[in-house]
């Protein structure tokens, strides 16, 4: 290894390392604080913490390394600049590229660290972080008996002190109302005037010694309406009285998994790939469902043609010849049903049993052209039923359609996103490599180095970057950009700001030059000067 490749990786390791663990910290404290309302008061211990904090340090990876190196060459660039150790490289001929090397090399594995992570580690972490979220959401709060606070905590019993000394264990003015029978009792309570309240050493019972109370019953009625009898109100004291609550309810029980498996962000790439397959054959089917339905809900059963008479029977009579029907009007009762009857407004015997009923249309007498709607070719007795029914048939087909088109909108916007999800794990290893081609080229014109300068730097190229993927998001989930390009478009757009960036550190100009803006400005003044020159006299 050259020289200014080990000094390049030994001075980009350390700045890398430091930001990779504030970023991770950073957005680990920001997840927490979305689930800290549900976490807070449910008694979880630490080692249930840390292993929530765990899984989330796992899934934020993707989001912390591109950050991470765009810091760290920012950094190593700029220190090197500043320093004039980058100038002094230079003038020996070596170009930015190729001081860049060792970098370059370093952003490629963590692009591949980024990748394998994305496709085997976060749907792991995703998976076991969701099921323990959930663990803790269902499970009780902590059991804190506060005073003068009614605890509904333990299942059918509501208790409330008065008062609790400081060792957090005698108490005074109890009441516990008890609503296990509310089938048999009407009304108890327990009233008691001092007390004790412990949990047992294994930690599996809370017990509650009274002292010197009373219980209150009041029977409920029992048997049927017609033979019910009246209980008394009963009334006990009691010297001492002694209640035992089993512990189990307050423990976190922990779910299957794979429950949660099925989700976008519990899924490698792989199985991504497949989803997004699946979902567009379900999205052809579903659209070709509907055309089925609506053709079924408007499609009548053809009328059969009429059997030829047979060779021995004599024919006495001919058909009587039908009214040849112009082709404007066939092509309207075509799109109503079958072929009517033109001549005889007799219905088929041959006609199917779920065929509907026919079409009886009258005899034509006058033209087409002077009929006002083809409802009008049809008997009188007739219309009323038939439009009863075109609007039933129309009805039902708005129905189908609207289901249909909901079922497919509902898999098109899971085909979008599930594709984004898939392509999004290619943009953020890729963008790691990018951001190197961004970071030290700014490094290299800014000249700074240490925290300041360099971190203000980073988080405008990664906001940029957060902006434009949200921004592609959208569109994706709004049908205007595919999956694929909605996640690769910032990637592209940063890709370009690379190259700019570059050329110009390569080259050692300034970033944004005003020179032809100066240019200009001169024009326009000595052209203003020559022209006050030819008004004067």
């Amino acid at each position: 290894m050259k020289k200014i490749d080990k000094l390049l990786l030994t001075s980009s390791l350390g700045p890398f390392a430091v930001a990779f663990f504030i970023a991770v910290f950073v957005l680990v404290i920001q997840i927490m604080w979305l689930y800290i309302d549900e976490i807070a008061g449910k008694g979880v211990s630490i080692f249930i913490m840390l292993e929530l904090v765990g899984y989330m340090s796992f899934s934020v990876f993707p989001m912390a390394l591109p950050i991470a190196v765009l810091i760290a060459s920012v950094m190593v660039m700029g220190g090197l600049a500043e320093r004039y150790e980058l100038s002094s490289m230079k003038s020996a001929g070596i170009p930015l590229i190729r001081v860049m090397r060792a970098m370059i090399v370093l952003a490629a594995a963590i692009s591949v660290f980024s990748y394998v992570c994305s496709d085997f580690l976060i749907p792991i972490a995703n998976l076991k972080f969701k099921s323990r979220l959930f663990d803790i959401r269902k499970q009780k709060p902590a059991l804190t008996i506060e005073e003068g606070i009614f605890n509904g905590d333990f299942r059918q019993f509501v208790i409330r002190i008065g008062d609790k000394d400081p060792d957090g264990e005698t108490i005074g003015e109890v009441m516990i109302e008890d609503q296990s029978n509310l089938g048999q009792v009407k009304f108890s309570q327990i009233l008691a005037d001092s007390g004790q309240m412990y949990t047992t050493s294994d930690k599996r019972f809370f017990v509650m010694n009274l002292f010197h109370g009373t219980q209150y019953q009041e029977p409920g009625n029992q048997g049927p309406s017609s033979t019910q009898r009246r209980y008394p109100f009963i009334r006990t004291n009691f010297r001492s009285w002694s209640k035992v609550w089993d512990m189990r309810e307050f423990e976190m029980v922990r779910t299957d998994e794979d429950r949660f498996s099925t989700q976008r962000t519990m899924l490698s790439m792989n199985q991504l790939r497949q989803n997004v397959d699946s979902l567009h054959a379900k999205i052809d089917e579903t659209g070709q469902l509907a055309v089925s339905d609506m053709l079924i809900s408007i499609k009548r059963q053809p009328i059969p043609p009429p059997k030829p008479p047979a060779e021995s029977q004599p024919i006495t009579s001919s058909p009587k010849p039908a009214v040849k029907p112009s082709k404007k009007l066939g092509n309207k009762l075509s799109t109503i049903g079958p072929k009517a009857q033109v001549a005889s407004g007799n219905q088929d015997p041959n006609r199917g049993s779920n065929s509907g009923p026919n079409l009886p249309v009258q005899e034509l007498r006058k033209p087409l052209n002077q009929y006002s709607s083809i409802i009008e070719t049809f008997r009188e007795r007739d219309q009323s039923s038939l439009l009863k029914e075109a609007k039933t048939r129309n009805g039902l087909s708005k129905n189908v359609v609207e289901t249909r088109k909901n079922q497919v909108n509902s898999r098109r916007l899971e085909w979008a996103k599930t594709g984004y999800e898939l392509y999004n794990k290619y943009s953020f290893a890729l963008i790691c490599f990018i951001f190197l081609f961004i970071g030290a080229p700014m490094g290299a014109i800014i000249r700074k180095g240490g925290f300041g300068y360099p971190i203000l730097v980073s988080i405008t190229f990664f906001v940029t970057f957060v902006f434009l993927a949200i921004l592609c998001r959208k569109l994706s989930e709004s049908y205007l950009m595919t999956p694929f390009w909605a996640a690769m478009t910032p990637c592209a757009i940063l890709a370009l700001i690379g190259v700019y960036v570059t050329r110009k550190a390569m080259n050692d100009s300034q970033l944004f030059s005003t020179d032809s803006l100066e240019r200009f400005l001169f024009r326009l003044r000595l052209a203003r000067k020559q022209k006050i020159a030819l008004d004067s006299p």
